[in-house]
């Protein structure tokens, strides 16, 4: 769905707590006692980092030993922040409006680091050092720089004649560039750039950021070795300095601002130009001006400079400006439409060559359209969430399900029926067997339908319950039927939820936050699929029924595979010995990755658009479609007002997913797609949200509650027909296996599924099965075989030999279903552990074997793990540990031993880990078995990080 769970308002403009500091730059008394500590920091805290009163960014904080320190913090952003020490273990409050203060309080016994404890946020960069000195702590001391001459003559390049004698000026931004230690002209009043001499000079300020020019010095001869100068302004690609040797006019140096106001020195080495012409130019192209509605211009699209002077020696400034310390971003993406009425959204869009796009339903029919499915009559049931973002008091929801069709095949959704009203918080649907299944939190909800009437044909059930909504944009989502029969769906991760029928325990309930998920219909079983990811809104299977996840801030692209554990945006993994996760199977993300995801709002069009993906989608549908469409992945992405297009590519054991050319560009900032499908004609539906706050907030009035769109996307092959495939024959619906269009093909198999078993439907699906010569056509007439109790174990184990790789990986899953495997499956399995060729196929059984009691594991484990090409496979090392690692502790001595042979160097050092952890005399002795049985295989230095897990347990 939205964003990041925190408001992010801001791209890159760093804001300044009022009443912080006083003129000189001195921290205020408000904040401090200086009676009480020895010494005292002041930090503002922005996702870039902790800011020191000189600008500095992560400072080190220095304090002699046996002080007491005082660490006072300031957020400076609309985010949430702390300071914690990690080996002191102290932490502040938690800072969560712009201005909140808070402080830590330490005596300084040894050196440490400080960060900020919010998921995310030391990864972005939040960190930094303490050190702890013997001794009083020393004052650097700087050398006075040399000013360049030329002629015999000082120049002006630290603008202390009050003028711009020596520079050249084009365009407005520098039409009154100098600044006095009075800088309210051009700044805030408590904005305080940090001044040492009488002026420096600005390219307009945060008050005249809108203009635009450049700054010019006249060339003159590099005479020392080092240069200095201060610079402050905007982290921006058209805010920066250059200096640019004058007789080939080439930049041998450039820096940007930080992306605040306080001057900083930056020391650039002047060696590789020594006794040779240069000139400094002061670039200013950017106007900050933002046409995106809910985020306000850059104020700080500026750049300030003073004091260029050359050094004999390389100076040290305590707040010395690394161009390391700075992320730059590039210029706002031309984005240049919002608050347009449906018709005109639809002829704004920009589409591929061949395609067009349609209104086909826009407000007052359509409101908040949250999710969406279509049914085997080709017809959009669409969820309404007047509820979001804040749950009803039970019986007082606003949610409703609506029925849209098109009649007539133009394009428009001319009949809308109300299915139901009154339900609360809804945030999925899906429609098969015999009715709706809805998401709607606390509860997985199922409304019968009379067949007849298509109404309710009784009260909604609740089929399971559980499912948190304390993020309510990060509960369950995204209801898909999958191949295999099952529904499945996903779920945000700040949101905590311990799911199972009404009246369950929470003992025997399935804990999970960010994830896959999936039930059965008729066997009543629910399951945790895959765990992980962040906020994942969208899933689809391709056409190996292979099921992927699009997902926001975190990289977007995750390959789903049963049983595994991925990358996290926050929290911990429920099993503590996971040790590592699996990363995304993407090559990229969609935004400028540096600064974090939400800089890259409306600023990474060069990659894709932003942060924020909805809807999955690999498009199987016309097969009049261009080639280069099918089977790929589409998704929407939110901060880049366009359709992403992925393009997976097998590689080992799963896939590589690469950036494609985006489909689709909306042009309007307030686009919010949410999710798309394909119809019987093979024409795209999209529903489109419609907001003009792309984040989401618990706050009713920050959203928009009166819009709401649906459009069709449409290649100029596509033709429309008028189908009700719940009419069709049994040999019919078999037959829909074939068809080239997977609408059919999933609809017609939902249809067998809800019909259930039937000879003659196993008869025509085995024929299919053992004589099509397509792969994806037998993995059709397998799964609906499966859906439809046609299968048998002897048919699952026969497939094992099969010569396709999909037919016998999908053998593995469908017999470790139940999660009940024969002695007779085990035996195959462990022999194809063994010799099996596919890594594919050895993914499956490290999957399979964690639906195995652990004593039964050991043949297959042992056999995996002898496969050495695979160690370096994105998947296999960690699936093999999350299936190896429950056997570790009912045998400990066997788990090592196995371990030290395997061919995975993580399997041996988690294996170490795990019995390491259990600190029982017994474990202790299995370790010490260990440390000779490595002693007798040679190579002390190739297990030193073992030898160091053992010696540290025996201590």
């Amino acid at each position: 769905m939205n964003s990041y769970r925190l408001l992010i308002i801001l791209l890159i403009t760093c804001v300044f707590v009022p009443k912080l500091y006083a003129a000189d730059g001195t921290v205020k008394k408000t904040l401090r006692d200086t009676a009480k500590y020895d010494r005292v920091y002041t930090l503002e805290t922005t996702m870039l980092g902790y800011i020191g009163s000189d600008g500095k960014r992560n400072p080190t904080l220095k304090a002699s030993k046996g002080e007491l320190v005082r660490v006072n913090i300031v957020n400076a952003e609309l985010m949430t922040h702390d300071i914690v020490l990690e080996k002191g273990k102290v932490k502040s409050k938690v800072l969560v409006q712009k201005g909140d203060t808070s402080s830590i309080t330490f005596k300084a016994v040894a050196s440490d680091v400080y960060y900020c404890s919010i998921p995310g946020h030391r990864q972005a960069g939040m960190v930094g050092k303490i050190e702890v000195v013997e001794g009083p702590i020393k004052k650097e001391v700087i050398s006075a720089g040399i000013l360049p001459k030329k002629g015999g003559k000082t120049l002006n390049l630290d603008f202390e004649s009050g003028t711009l004698r020596d520079w050249t000026v084009t365009g407005d931004a520098f039409s009154n560039p100098l600044v006095g230690p009075d800088a309210s002209a051009v700044y805030e009043k408590d904005q305080h750039p940090g001044l040492t001499g009488k002026f420096f000079v600005s390219s307009g300020g945060t008050k005249n950021y809108k203009r635009t020019g450049t700054l010019t010095s006249v060339p003159f001869t590099v005479t020392q070795p080092f240069a200095a100068f201060k610079v402050s302004g905007g982290a921006l690609q058209d805010t920066r300095i250059e200096l640019v040797q004058a007789d080939n006019q080439k930049v041998f140096f450039q820096i940007t601002g930080s992306g605040r106001p306080n001057l900083q020195p930056v020391v650039v080495d002047m060696k590789p130009v020594m006794n040779k012409e240069i000139f400094i130019r002061i670039i200013d192209n950017e106007t900050g001006i933002s046409q995106i509605p809910y985020i306000g211009d850059d104020r700080m699209a500026h750049i300030n400079f003073d004091d260029f002077a050359f050094y004999a020696t390389k100076p040290n400034f305590p707040n010395e400006l690394n161009p390391s310390d700075i992320i730059i971003l590039p210029p706002l993406d031309p984005v240049v439409n919002s608050g347009l009425s449906g018709t005109e959204a639809a002829k704004a869009m920009s589409a591929r060559p061949g395609f067009t796009v349609k209104l086909a339903a826009a407000e007052p029919d359509i409101v908040r359209p949250i999710s969406f499915t279509i049914d085997h009559r080709g017809r959009l049931w669409v969820a309404e969430a007047h509820t979001y973002p804040i749950r009803a008091a039970e019986g007082q929801g606003k949610d409703r399900i609506l029925i849209f069709e098109d009649t007539n095949g133009d394009g428009t959704l001319d009949k809308r029926t109300v299915f139901i009203e009154g339900l609360n918080l809804v945030s999925g649907i899906e429609v098969g067997m015999g009715g709706v299944w809805v998401g709607a939190a606390p509860n997985l909800l199922f409304i019968p339908v009379d067949k007849k009437t298509e109404k309710p044909a009784g009260p909604p059930q609740v089929v399971l319950d559980g499912w948190g909504y304390e993020d309510t944009h990060e509960t369950i989502n995204n209801l898909r039927w999958g191949p295999d029969g099952w529904l499945y769906g996903t779920h945000g991760v700040f949101t905590q939820s311990n799911v199972g029928a009404t009246g369950t325990p929470d003992a025997q309930r399935t804990r999970m936050n960010a994830g896959v998920w999936r039930y059965h219909p008729t066997k009543k079983k629910f399951e945790l699929f895959a765990e992980g990811t962040s906020n994942p809104w969208g899933i689809d299977f391709n056409d190996y029924g292979h099921p992927f996840v699009t997902v926001c801030v975190i990289p977007h692209m995750f390959h789903v595979i049963q049983g595994a554990r991925y990358l996290r945006q926050a929290g911990n993994h429920f099993n503590p010995y996971t040790y590592d996760d699996i990363k995304q199977c993407g090559d990229h993300v969609h935004w400028i990755g540096d600064r974090g995801p939400h800089a890259g709002n409306f600023r990474s069009g060069s990659v894709g658009g932003g942060h924020a993906h909805a809807g999955a989608m690999f498009y199987l549908g016309s097969e009049n479609w261009p080639a280069e469409y099918r089977n790929n992945i589409f998704m929407n992405n939110i901060h880049g007002a366009r359709v992403n297009m992925d393009i997976p590519k097998r590689t080992g054991s799963g896939y590589v997913v690469s950036h494609g050319q985006d489909f689709l560009l909306t042009n309007d900032t307030w686009s919010q797609w949410l999710n798309f499908r394909y119809d019987q004609s093979g024409s795209v539906y999209a529903i489109d949200w419609y907001d003009k706050n792309q984040c989401h907030s618990p706050n009713p009035d920050v959203h928009q509650k009166t819009m709401g769109r649906i459009f069709k996307i449409s290649h100029e092959s596509d033709k429309w027909t008028q189908v009700d495939l719940s009419k069709a024959s049994d040999k019919e619906l078999v037959n829909y296996q074939l068809n080239k269009n997977d609408w059919y093909v999933r609809e017609a198999r939902q249809i067998l599924q809800e019909r259930g078993p039937n000879k003659k439907v196993h008869k025509l699906l085995k024929e299919i099965l053992t004589n099509n010569p397509d792969v994806t056509r037998k993995l059709r007439a397998l799964w609906a075989l499966h859906v439809t109790q046609g299968l048998t174990e002897k048919d699952l184990l026969g497939l094992l030999d099969n010569e396709s790789e999909y037919l016998r990986s999908w053998a593995i899953q469908l017999l470790a279903e139940d999660q009940n495997l024969s002695d007779a499956a085990l035996a195959k399995f462990a022999q194809m552990a063994a010799s099996d060729q596919s890594a594919l196929v050895r993914l499956y059984l490290a999957s399979a074997m964690q639906r195995t009691e652990p004593a039964k594991r050991w043949a297959v484990l042992e056999a995996l793990l002898q496969h050495g090409e695979d160690k370096d496979d994105h998947n296999l090392p960690l699936m093999l540990w999350y299936a190896f690692e429950p056997t570790v502790p009912t045998n400990m001595e066997k788990a090592l031993s196995m371990a030290a042979k395997a061919k995975f160097p993580v399997i041996l050092q988690y294996a170490t880990q795990r019995v390491a952890a259990v600190k029982s005399a017994e474990s202790k002795k299995a370790l010490l078995n260990l440390n000779e049985q490595l002693e007798k295989m040679g190579g002390h230095h190739k297990y030193h990080s073992i030898y160091e897990i053992i010696n540290k347990a025996g201590r």
